[in-house]
Protein backbone atom coordinates (compact mmCIF):
# COMPACT_ATOMS: atom_id res chain seq x y z
CA UNK A 1 0.00 0.00 0.00
CA UNK A 2 1.41 3.14 -1.03
CA UNK A 3 0.43 6.88 0.60
CA UNK A 4 1.28 9.78 -0.74
CA UNK A 5 1.49 13.66 1.01
CA UNK A 6 2.61 17.29 -0.23
CA UNK A 7 5.19 18.58 1.94
CA UNK A 8 3.58 21.91 2.01
CA UNK A 9 0.38 20.13 3.31
CA UNK A 10 -0.02 21.50 7.30
CA UNK A 11 -1.03 17.63 7.68
CA UNK A 12 1.75 16.11 6.09
CA UNK A 13 3.61 15.20 9.05
CA UNK A 14 0.33 13.53 11.03
CA UNK A 15 -0.07 11.82 7.50
CA UNK A 16 3.42 10.42 7.46
CA UNK A 17 3.05 9.28 11.03
CA UNK A 18 -0.29 7.69 10.56
CA UNK A 19 0.69 5.70 7.32
CA UNK A 20 4.29 4.48 8.78
CA UNK A 21 2.32 3.30 12.05
CA UNK A 22 -0.27 0.85 9.44
CA UNK A 23 2.78 0.22 7.50
CA UNK A 24 5.48 -1.27 10.45
CA UNK A 25 2.10 -2.89 12.29
CA UNK A 26 2.84 -4.07 15.46
CA UNK A 27 6.48 -4.12 16.75
CA UNK A 28 8.27 -4.40 20.12
CA UNK A 29 11.97 -3.38 18.45
CA UNK A 30 12.90 0.37 18.52
CA UNK A 31 13.04 0.97 14.54
CA UNK A 32 16.34 1.51 12.33
CA UNK A 33 15.96 4.50 10.16
CA UNK A 34 18.48 4.52 7.30
CA UNK A 35 18.92 7.58 5.74
CA UNK A 36 20.28 7.10 1.82
CA UNK A 37 21.93 9.48 -0.32
CA UNK A 38 24.67 12.43 -0.31
CA UNK A 39 25.85 15.64 0.44
CA UNK A 40 27.57 16.20 -3.04
CA UNK A 41 23.96 16.76 -4.74
CA UNK A 42 21.51 18.95 -3.24
CA UNK A 43 18.58 16.52 -4.32
CA UNK A 44 20.03 13.23 -3.38
CA UNK A 45 20.86 14.85 0.25
CA UNK A 46 17.04 14.20 1.15
CA UNK A 47 18.60 11.22 3.60
CA UNK A 48 21.31 12.40 5.41
CA UNK A 49 19.75 15.52 6.24
CA UNK A 50 16.73 13.78 7.74
CA UNK A 51 19.19 11.57 9.48
CA UNK A 52 21.07 14.29 10.92
CA UNK A 53 17.73 15.88 12.51
CA UNK A 54 16.97 12.41 13.69
CA UNK A 55 20.23 12.69 15.29
CA UNK A 56 19.72 15.64 16.89
CA UNK A 57 15.94 15.00 18.54
CA UNK A 58 16.30 13.80 21.92
CA UNK A 59 13.05 12.31 22.07
CA UNK A 60 13.63 10.28 18.95
CA UNK A 61 13.35 6.45 20.31
CA UNK A 62 15.42 4.48 17.83
CA UNK A 63 18.38 3.87 15.61
CA UNK A 64 19.65 6.27 12.76
CA UNK A 65 21.94 5.00 9.96
CA UNK A 66 22.75 7.83 7.34
CA UNK A 67 23.84 11.44 8.24
CA UNK A 68 25.45 14.69 6.64
CA UNK A 69 28.84 13.53 8.68
CA UNK A 70 28.49 9.52 8.14
CA UNK A 71 26.65 9.42 5.11
CA UNK A 72 25.14 6.12 3.23
CA UNK A 73 25.39 6.22 -0.34
CA UNK A 74 23.27 3.73 -2.51
CA UNK A 75 26.78 1.79 -3.38
CA UNK A 76 26.63 0.75 -0.17
CA UNK A 77 23.36 -0.89 0.49
CA UNK A 78 24.51 -4.48 -0.42
CA UNK A 79 26.64 -4.42 2.29
CA UNK A 80 24.43 -2.24 4.48
CA UNK A 81 21.24 -5.13 4.65
CA UNK A 82 23.31 -7.95 5.58
CA UNK A 83 24.61 -5.29 8.64
CA UNK A 84 21.06 -4.55 9.61
CA UNK A 85 19.71 -7.80 9.63
CA UNK A 86 22.43 -8.99 12.14
CA UNK A 87 22.84 -5.95 14.41
CA UNK A 88 18.76 -5.32 14.32
CA UNK A 89 17.09 -8.84 14.11
CA UNK A 90 13.96 -7.48 15.47
CA UNK A 91 13.80 -4.33 14.13
CA UNK A 92 12.01 -2.76 11.02
CA UNK A 93 13.88 -0.55 8.71
CA UNK A 94 12.30 2.05 7.56
CA UNK A 95 14.70 3.57 4.08
CA UNK A 96 14.24 7.11 3.69
CA UNK A 97 16.03 8.47 -0.04
CA UNK A 98 15.22 11.24 -2.46
CA UNK A 99 13.62 10.45 -5.89
CA UNK A 100 12.53 11.83 -9.14
CA UNK A 101 9.22 11.89 -10.52
CA UNK A 102 6.39 13.18 -12.53
CA UNK A 103 6.90 17.23 -12.78
CA UNK A 104 3.13 17.74 -10.83
CA UNK A 105 4.92 14.88 -8.18
CA UNK A 106 7.65 17.08 -6.89
CA UNK A 107 7.42 17.95 -3.24
CA UNK A 108 5.63 14.47 -2.46
CA UNK A 109 6.75 12.17 0.30
CA UNK A 110 5.69 9.15 -0.29
CA UNK A 111 5.27 5.90 2.08
CA UNK A 112 5.29 2.30 0.78
CA UNK A 113 5.43 -0.67 3.09
CA UNK A 114 7.60 -2.04 0.38
CA UNK A 115 11.17 -1.96 0.21
CA UNK A 116 13.17 0.51 -1.94
CA UNK A 117 15.61 0.46 -4.42
CA UNK A 118 18.13 3.39 -4.47
CA UNK A 119 19.55 4.90 -7.50
CA UNK A 120 16.86 3.40 -9.41
CA UNK A 121 15.89 7.02 -10.99
CA UNK A 122 19.70 7.50 -11.71
CA UNK A 123 19.16 4.12 -14.23
CA UNK A 124 21.35 2.22 -11.31
CA UNK A 125 20.40 -1.61 -11.13
CA UNK A 126 21.14 -1.82 -7.07
CA UNK A 127 19.64 -4.16 -4.52
CA UNK A 128 16.69 -3.12 -2.65
CA UNK A 129 16.44 -2.45 1.01
CA UNK A 130 14.28 -1.32 3.76
CA UNK A 131 10.81 -3.17 5.10
CA UNK A 132 9.28 0.86 4.33
CA UNK A 133 10.34 2.87 2.20
CA UNK A 134 9.82 7.10 2.03
CA UNK A 135 10.52 8.74 -0.99
CA UNK A 136 10.43 12.53 -1.12
CA UNK A 137 10.01 13.36 -4.90
CA UNK A 138 12.53 16.47 -5.07
CA UNK A 139 12.78 16.76 -8.87
CA UNK A 140 11.20 15.86 -12.36
CA UNK A 141 12.62 12.73 -13.83
CA UNK A 142 14.63 13.31 -16.93
CA UNK A 143 17.12 12.18 -18.87
CA UNK A 144 19.90 14.11 -16.93
CA UNK A 145 18.75 13.30 -13.63
CA UNK A 146 21.94 13.46 -11.98
CA UNK A 147 22.13 17.16 -13.42
CA UNK A 148 18.51 17.89 -12.41
CA UNK A 149 19.19 16.67 -8.64
CA UNK A 150 22.22 19.63 -8.34
CA UNK A 151 20.03 21.89 -9.50
CA UNK A 152 17.43 20.75 -6.87
CA UNK A 153 16.16 23.48 -4.65
CA UNK A 154 17.56 23.10 -0.96
CA UNK A 155 14.47 24.85 0.97
CA UNK A 156 12.58 21.95 -0.75
CA UNK A 157 14.73 19.08 0.27
CA UNK A 158 15.32 20.88 3.90
CA UNK A 159 11.65 21.49 4.06
CA UNK A 160 10.84 17.62 3.20
CA UNK A 161 13.71 16.17 5.81
CA UNK A 162 11.97 18.59 8.22
CA UNK A 163 8.52 16.77 7.78
CA UNK A 164 9.79 13.25 7.61
CA UNK A 165 12.14 13.87 10.44
CA UNK A 166 8.74 15.23 12.63
CA UNK A 167 7.27 12.39 11.71
CA UNK A 168 9.42 9.59 12.31
CA UNK A 169 10.10 11.15 16.11
CA UNK A 170 6.59 11.53 16.52
CA UNK A 171 6.17 7.92 15.78
CA UNK A 172 8.41 6.45 17.84
CA UNK A 173 7.60 8.64 20.90
CA UNK A 174 4.21 7.12 20.43
CA UNK A 175 5.90 3.71 20.79
CA UNK A 176 8.09 4.29 24.33
CA UNK A 177 11.16 1.62 23.33
CA UNK A 178 13.76 1.56 26.20
CA UNK A 179 16.70 2.28 24.51
CA UNK A 180 19.67 4.48 26.34
CA UNK A 181 19.93 8.08 25.45
CA UNK A 182 23.31 7.31 24.06
CA UNK A 183 22.27 5.63 20.81
CA UNK A 184 21.61 8.89 19.09
CA UNK A 185 24.67 10.64 20.57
Amino acid sequence: MDYAFHFYNSMAETGIMMALEKCLGETDAPPVVLCIGSDLAVGDSLGPITGTMLRRRPEFRGFVYGTLNAPVTAKEVKYINNFLKKTHPFSKIIAVDAAVGEDSDVGLVKVSNQPLRPGSGANKRLGKVGDVSILGIVAKKSSFSYSVLNLTRLNVVYSMAQTISDALSALSSLKKHDLPKSVNE
